[in-house]
């Protein structure tokens, strides 16, 4: 394509309200099918491979996936009508979806490589197709990024190693159970409410033989004398190295530095995100109503009992009794009910937290080992072309 041609490819012009794309094609419902059944049509590996792991897909790619099937649904006839649907659709896809970091991440790079991808194709039609195949094959390749880092994160784990993690993440588990089978590891992890996702870490990690204890999130401290290193996954890391993970990780990280214990985070380098938070309230995910006080509607008795944030009747191994006889009667209400926290309450809290770069050890990538600096030098690379 001549440099004239792309110039007025550039520069042509649509109306501000008009879309770029059918109004018919849902891209909502297209991420949560490539979420669920995601189908990778151009794979350069065996069915076999895919077929163990297509369910493993993760919001970034699905994210890519659904833009490319935006892309065959759209009938954009210039580049700049092409990336603004793209930009439309990644808009209307992040208003969908309550966390959309792992989205935006996937959105921004894909966006960013239709943008940068050369242009020399004998037809516009031509060129778009041949961006859904880059975008299906990326997402293919992709599947191979979480079997890189255990491979790279095996070289920090001892033999006898007690690692603490948290919540639940897939290349966490992949490098765990890669590591379990060279060496042989113990293994801590936070219980994560409201969700309660480190037990489902437990549960898995003791299937595969794995010994692992699941430790109270308000009992990081206190354990934290005992594991060697800390091993988290994420939902993106930002242009400062920091890190954004399920609510909890932060704090592991500031307890982890002052106990001088490494801490390690692992992510596949779809989860680069061109984002810069100073603080909390810089994410995303934040909005006004987190962390707000409620207004008393009467007045209430204090209830001092402890209020786990996942009902007993879905988690039964979380359920305390409460002794009369060796809790002392200052400290407990008339009736030892226990009690667990409303959805309003827990909507009240956020899902994830920014961790800073100081305190991260290294990041463990696909693109390799780096330190958080390595990040940022990484992601200026990246979208710089």
């Amino acid at each position: 394509m001549t440099s004239a041609s792309s110039r007025s490819i550039l520069t042509h012009s649509i109306p501000e309200h008009e879309e770029a794309f059918s109004p018919s094609f849902d891209i909502y419902e297209a991420y949560q099918r490539a979420l669920t059944n995601p189908e990778v049509r151009v794979s350069p590996y065996p069915s076999s491979f895919l077929s163990d792991s297509l369910h493993k897909i993760s919001a970034p790619l699905a994210a890519i996936l659904s833009l490319t099937e935006l892309i065959t649904q759209s009938d954009a006839g210039t580049m700049f009508e092409l990336v603004k649907a793209l930009n439309d659709g990644a808009e209307a896809l992040k208003k969908r979806v309550h966390n959309p970091i792992g989205l935006n991440a996937g959105s921004e790079l894909f966006i960013a490589f239709v943008t940068l991808f050369p242009h020399e194709s004998a037809s516009f039609s031509e060129l778009k197709t041949e961006l859904v195949r880059q975008g299906q094959i990326y997402a293919t390749e992709a599947l191979l990024f979480r079997p890189k880092i255990a491979e790279l994160a095996l070289g920090f784990i001892k033999d006898d190693s007690i690692i603490l993690t948290h919540s639940y993440s897939r290349v966490v588990m992949q490098t765990l159970l890669h590591a379990h089978k060279r060496k042989r590891i113990s293994v801590y992890v936070t219980e994560a409410r409201p969700r309660g996702l480190g037990i489902k870490t437990c549960e898995a990690l003791t299937a595969a033989g794995i010994p692992c204890t699941v430790v109270l999130d308000s009992a990081v401290a206190y354990v934290m004398d005992k594991v060697d290193f800390i091993l988290v996954g994420s939902e993106a890391v930002v242009e400062s190295g920091g890190l954004i993970n399920a609510v909890g990780s932060n704090q592991m990280a500031i307890i982890a530095k002052a106990a001088n214990k490494p801490f390690y985070a692992l992510a596949e380098s779809y989860k680069f995100h061109r984002l810069f938070p100073l603080s909390q309230d810089d994410l995303p995910t934040h909005n006004p109503g987190i962390l707000s006080f409620s207004q008393p509607q009467h007045h209430l008795t204090p209830e001092l009992v402890a209020r786990p944030s996942v009902s007993s009747t879905s988690r039964p191994a979380l359920k305390t009794s409460i002794n009369s006889s060796s809790t002392p009667n200052t400290l407990l209400p008339a009736s030892s009910v226990q009690r667990t926290m409303t959805d309003e309450q827990i909507s009240r809290n956020p899902d994830v937290d920014y961790t800073r770069p100081d305190l991260i050890s290294l990041v463990f990538s696909d693109v390799g080992i780096l330190t958080p600096e390595g990040v940022s030098q990484y992601l200026v690379g990246m979208f710089a072309g």
